[in-house]
């Protein structure tokens, strides 16, 4: 048995197919379903069991000797949420009692951190899991700093030689996109924002810029393909020998012009982009660069190239943004 918590979600749901896909059988995800439309996002899958997050402890106590591994991809993952006590029970208090879940019923474990660790990028985008390196980073925003909190409790657990999970590996994700996040609002990827605009054929507007270091829309991010990180996981299911914190992302900073253009090269339509004013809440916390050093995934062994921007927003606006189904 294979759980996914925040299976319905946008990754998580991603993960449900790749598992699927590889044969995995029996998989079981914990999630509330809500009421806005994320049922969608599971509806082709086959699954063992749907269960709600209050329904978790006594489930996993009935079936822990059935349990291989517990993904973990549920948390609270809007970067401008302000309810920090939501934040600490969902991102801090219950990833600790699945870790400890894990370490105690030999399970193995994978969840998700996130590049908002990073903050400013001032200390560097290395997935370095040493206290030192990690007391040292400053994220922007509370999501940041429960992501981060969470890895250092657990590198302060190995580093004083405590009992882990089987297989403990930490992911951080750097600016994914793909299908299946249509009902993340306001936190959708850039692409899944511009699209309809795209489609329209009109103007797409782009954050100008508040630092003389990069011009209006030349803000760098590293824009990952959301079934690249499907298979980083996969590969960690198949190699239970590796463990740690790593980046995933494809290893390349690009522009929001280079990601417009590309959304509008998809549609074979001439480009329109033009720049609008940033909110003003946002230019004291806002990322000018990220860039997810790869050497350390690398270094395990994981060699599958990375999607280019180009082919992935490719991949999804001609297979799902543009069509009746867009759910995968």
């Amino acid at each position: 048995m294979i759980i996914v918590t925040g299976g319905a979600g946008f990754i998580g749901s991603n993960i449900l197919a790749g598992l699927e896909t590889a044969g995995y059988h029996d998989i079981v995800i914990v999630n509330t379903m809500s009421n806005d439309e994320r049922w969608k996002n599971v509806a082709k899958r086959e699954l063992a069991h749907i269960v709600l997050p209050d329904q978790m402890p006594d489930f996993l106590e009935k079936h822990k000797s059935e349990i291989d591994a517990i993904i973990h991809m549920g948390a609270i993952s809007a970067t401008t949420e302000t309810d920090v006590d939501l934040i600490v029970k969902t991102n801090q208090q219950l990833s600790w009692y699945l870790w400890e879940f894990c370490r105690d019923n030999n399970i193995r474990f994978i969840y998700a951190s996130s590049a908002a660790t990073y903050g400013d990028g001032s200390n560097g985008f290395d997935d370095n899991d040493d206290l030192e390196y990690l007391n040292k980073l400053r994220p922007l925003n509370a999501y940041g700093w429960s992501k981060v909190f969470f890895d250092r409790k657990v590198a302060r657990e190995i580093a004083e030689h405590r009992p882990t999970p089987p297989q403990h590996v930490g992911l951080k994700f750097f600016n994914v996109y793909g299908p299946n996040e249509y009902h993340k609002g306001g936190q959708k990827s850039v692409v899944a924002h511009i699209f309809p605009v795209v489609k329209a054929n009109e103007e797409v507007k782009l954050f100008k810029s508040y630092n003389p270091d990069y011009q209006d829309g030349e803000q760098l991010r590293d824009f990952v393909w959301v079934g690249d990180i499907v298979d980083v996981i996969l590969w960690m299911l198949e190699h239970p020998n590796i463990s740690g914190l790593f980046n995933v992302g494809s290893g390349i900073a690009r522009s929001f012009y280079d990601l417009a253009r590309a959304t509008w090269d998809a549609m074979g339509m001439t480009p329109k982009i033009g720049f609008k004013e940033m909110p003003e809440q946002l230019r004291g916390k806002y990322q000018y660069y990220t860039c997810a050093n790869l050497d350390k995934l690398r270094s395990v062994g994981y060699t599958k190239p990375m999607t280019t921007l180009e082919d992935g927003i490719k991949q999804y606006v001609q297979n799902y943004l543009n069509q009746e189904d867009m759910y995968l």
